[in-house]
Order: C-alpha cells, then structure tokens, then sequence
C-alpha cells in the first residue's frame, strides 16, 4: 500500500489519524509494513505500546532454542489475535495433600468427571439444607482464596506465582483446586490476561502495567464446589479497559438482581445484552454460566446473551453461576490457541469476567460467593 494511504497509528493523535509518511525504523528493518506516524510527537507518545510489536516480530525462543532464562514460545507459528503470548516451560504439577478429599476426575488419567456424565441430562438439583450449609462454607472460602490471589496482582509477578499462591491457600483450608487435572487443565486457577476470554493457563509470563487479568478461583470442600471470578487491573490502566470492567460488573449485578423462584434463565441474558451493547461490547456466546453443587459443572445451562433458548425456571435449593464474559467491540466470538484451553477474542481486542456462585432461596436469591463490596 502507498504511504500516502496509511493513517497514523498512534492511538491518541491530536490530529485526528491523518494520512502520514513518518515510518517507524525499525519495523522497516524487520520488515513490517504499516506502522506510520504524522509526527515525532505520536511516534514517541506512542513508543512504550509500539515497540512491543519489534520484541513480538524479532525471532521468538523456542524449546529448541529456549532463552538464556530458560523460557520459550510453544507456539512460535500459530496466528495470535492480539499480542500476548504464552511464555514457557509450565512449571510442574502441583501436589495435593493426600488427606484432603478430591473430585472423582482429580486422579482420572484423562481428568474425565464421570460423574457429571452420569447425570448429564438430569433436572438441577434441589439442595436440602444440610447441602446449602455446605455449599455457603465451601464459597465463602473461595471468596478468601479469590481475595488472597488479586493483592498479588502487579506489575512483574508471573500468573504462575499467583497460581501457586492460589494452590497453596486452597490446601491450607483442607479444599481441592477444582480446575486441577479438570479434563487435564494443568494448574489451579485460571488467569486470563488482556485478550483472553477464559481459562488462560497460568505460565512464566510477567504480568505489564497496563493489563487487565481475570483470577478464576474454584475450589472442592466437603464434596462441594464454589466458583468465583473477578477482572482487576494491573496497575494503571486505559480508560477503555475501566469502562469494559465496570462494564461487565455492571452485566452482573443487574442479572442477579431478576433472580428468584419463578423467573426464567433465559431472561439473564435479556438484562446482560442490552447493558453491554450500550456500552460499546458484546457477550461471549460460546461460554455459559452453569450448576454447581456436588459437581463442578451440571444443569442449568445459564446462557449470557439475548434471545437464547434455555430451558427452566429458578426454584429455591438451586445453585448455578452467573459468569458473563464481556468483549470490547462488536464481536462475540472466539479463537482458541493451540493448548486446547486458552480462548481469546478474534480481534485482539480485550475481553473481561466477573461470576458469582448463586442460591435461589424462597424469597430471592443469595450470593454465595459476594465480597464486602458485592450484592
């Protein structure tokens, strides 16, 4: 393409992005093509965010060839969306106490939850009072273990640190990290940085300033399991990714609010959709909120966006998440790279997550898993 043609690529022109012939030298000499400014004053405004495009073309370690610290790109040919990368080798799996009691696919070789496939297709459960106690302690620790991994979050600690802070806080109240060996997830929490929607692996890359993380906490306690998430920032952050958090808080806590016997789950996603596309997002279709008791994922199905067609009426006794997952822009979908469990957006563009675990009672709804400054 011509020179000419090219607007400015600063993300915050004074000028408004006008046609611009002041090319970026280095990414002429690495050969990227495009990266045009109308002046030195975008190009060195720009430069803290810009130059991580020369670090990402330049030739990546491999585990052939790892770095001098040992790290390397698994998946130096696969076409990212956006410009994080996995950074290499995981660490190994971290042990369970034997005493502590575990979820039938926590020793399954292939982590496969028999149970949940044995009631695949059965009504949600009804729990019993005795079981509703159980499942309050069980969120009220993951509440704490959620807690205990976000005053970690800053600049330079590795989503593998928090991980294994996230390990350690659960053994030490007796509880197993439900995502261990979860169809073979390999670690204890999911940590999903900038672009990624869900289930990020935690691996040996410094969290930045300017990053959004979501900590995805679960955990196994007295043969019940809680589930929270929440999105925070990595030091200071854009005002778009303020607004797409605040965002995405605001999805869930108008959903949970039409909670309570009798309301349909198909309207949760009638009260989230129209919050986001106000806002300038979209909800993820391809991940649900879902039951939870006993099992780590059962009926109901808990679709976020409008006009789905889930099945069922709340009843009092039944637990479920709420989880949106809430993209900047007009797009929904997701790319996934080649872990198997890593999904981000298909545009690069960052994505947030917030989830509560919920107990319908027989006046409304209780929030399992709230914080001091939740509902």
């Amino acid at each position: 393409m011509s020179s000419a043609t090219v607007l400015c690529q600063s993300s915050n022109c004074p000028h408004g992005n006008p046609p611009s012939r002041l090319e970026c030298p280095t990414c002429n000499k690495l050969g990227i093509r495009g990266s045009f400014f109308c002046g030195q004053e975008c190009f060195k405004g720009d430069w803290k965010t810009h130059k991580i495009i020369h670090d990402l073309a330049r030739s990546p370690a491999t585990a052939a060839n790892p770095s001098q610290d040992g790290t390397f790109h698994p998946f130096p040919n696969f076409d990212y969306t956006g410009i994080l990368r996995p950074v290499y080798p995981l660490s190994p799996k971290r042990e369970v106490p034997e005493h502590i009691p575990r979820p039938d696919y926590a020793t399954h070789e292939d982590g496969v939850p028999t149970s949940e496939m044995r009631r695949s297709g059965q009504p949600p459960r009804l729990l019993n009072s005795e079981e509703i106690e159980k499942m309050k302690f069980a969120c009220r620790l993951g509440r704490e273990v959620l807690d205990i991994a976000a005053a970690i979050v800053r600049p330079g600690v590795t989503t593998d640190e928090i991980d294994a802070v996230v390990h350690q806080a659960t053994i030490d109240r007796n509880a197993y990290p439900s995502p261990l060996n979860y169809r073979n997830f390999p670690k204890s929490v999911c940590t999903s940085v900038n672009e990624t929607i869900c289930h990020g692996i935690p691996d040996r890359r410094k969290l930045q300033q300017g990053d959004i993380i979501n900590l995805d906490i679960s955990l196994y306690y007295d043969g019940f399991h809680a589930d929270v998430n929440a999105t925070y920032p990595v030091g200071e952050i854009d005002e778009d990714s303020k607004k797409l958090i605040q965002t995405t808080r605001q999805c869930l806590d108008e959903a949970i609010k039409i909670c309570k016997p009798g309301a349909l789950f198909r309207d949760i996603g009638k009260v989230i959709e129209p919050i986001a596309r106000a806002n300038g997002c979209a909800v993820v279709r391809t991940y649900t909120g879902h039951g939870i008791n006993d099992l780590f994922h059962t009926a109901p199905n808990v679709p976020h966006y409008a006009k789905n067609k889930a099945v069922g009426t709340m009843k009092p006794g039944m637990c479920f998440t709420i989880e949106p997952m809430i993209n900047l822009g007009s797009n929904w979908d997701t790319y996934h790279w080649p872990d198997n469990w890593t999904a981000t957006t298909v545009d690069g563009k960052r994505s947030a997550q917030f989830e509560e675990t919920l107990l319908i009672t027989e006046t409304g709804v209780e929030v399992l898993t709230a914080g001091s400054t939740d509902l």
